[in-house]
């Protein structure tokens, strides 16, 4: 692993989150950048700004550019539900959970590419 970033508390069912990721999951990073912009899924906005920080944080050093790069973990994990209730009939309320859902995006080298000096 080379560089990692997470996004907490992200209020985005998991359900939706992990469509998105298995999509894009072991693509080199130019690739999924590509993918994830013209991706028409709510979930694809908050994804591309958790994988634009961990290319940050590898290319913060100036060791890495982004071509080298490639997505080698992807974890979607559930968070905390907000409980909500909703009118019903007869005067009734019905529960509801808002789901949340924390994402962690690492990256690692491709094979065969060496560190830039």
């Amino acid at each position: 692993m080379i560089a990692q970033a997470q996004c907490r508390f992200l209020p985005v069912a998991p359900r939706k989150i992990r469509s998105v990721v298995r999509l894009i999951r072991g693509l080199e990073v130019p690739q999924a950048q590509a993918l994830l912009k013209n991706l028409n899924r709510g979930a694809a906005v908050p994804i591309a700004k958790v994988l634009h920080s961990a290319v940050a944080n590898a290319t913060r050093q100036g060791t890495w550019t982004p071509e080298q790069l490639v997505i080698s973990r992807v974890l979607a994990d559930e968070g905390p539900s907000a409980k909500r209730f909703r009118a019903a009939p007869m005067g009734r309320a019905m529960g509801f959970q808002k789901k949340s859902s924390h994402l962690i995006i690492q990256l690692d080298a491709k094979n065969g590419s060496k560190v830039k000096r």
